[in-house]
């Protein structure tokens, strides 16, 4: 599994946010519902599958000092591997994500609330396994295949730090935000020099 090439901690990012001429810009890189339930003030949305496809302009605009923001970090690490990945070096990984920032006394946004990314894939991994199970001793041995298969597919996200499941799950109409989503992604961000800060300065 790979790890992040820069991280940041959650006392560095406050420290950051608290400055009014640091010119550091939060790029969340979770569901539109996600970030609607809970955000750190003056972040930006990016879903985590729009980041490569829109990198050169997110880069543009927001510049170099990008601290890139998920649940627990792990997304925000795959979007700084995929800005690696075009040669765009730029984009530090909250450590922990948003979750260890709120822990830490960072303050936050809260809309909404849905459940998180990580806690919709362990619920329905779980149910799927137990699926398996039970319709494996009431209908037919064969079908627990089904656990076997859900287990074969959680060892492979763990190695290659992917997640097809939490890829599908956040196309579901429940993790979209409740807003009309804008034709551009990028609509909401500014241009560097332009950055809100937690303060609206």
């Amino acid at each position: 599994m790979s790890t992040p090439l820069d991280v940041m901690d959650a006392a560095a990012l406050k420290k950051l946010l608290a400055s009014d001429e640091s010119g550091v810009a939060v790029l969340d890189v979770r569901t539109p519902a996600e970030f609607e339930s809970v955000h750190i003030p003056g972040s930006y949305n990016l879903p985590l599958e729009l980041v490569a496809e829109h990198a050169h302009d997110v880069t543009r605009k927001l510049g170099k000092q990008i601290v890139l923001v998920c649940q627990s970090g792990v997304r925000a690490g795959q979007a700084q591997q995929r800005l690696v990945d075009i040669h765009i070096e730029a984009g530090s990984v909250l450590e922990g994500g948003i979750a260890a920032y709120e822990k830490s006394g960072g303050t936050v946004v809260r809309g909404t609330r849905r459940w998180a990314m990580d806690r919709q894939v362990r619920m329905s991994a779980g149910s799927l396994v137990l699926l398996g199970f039970v319709a494996s001793k009431l209908i037919h041995p064969k079908l627990g295949y089904l656990s076997a298969a859900i287990g074969a597919g959680l060892t492979y996200s763990a190695a290659s730090n992917s997640c097809a499941m939490a890829s599908l799950l956040s196309k579901m109409p429940w993790n979209q935000a409740s807003t009309a989503a804008k034709a551009n992604p990028l609509a909401q961000i500014p241009s560097a020099g332009q950055l809100l800060n937690p303060n609206g300065k």
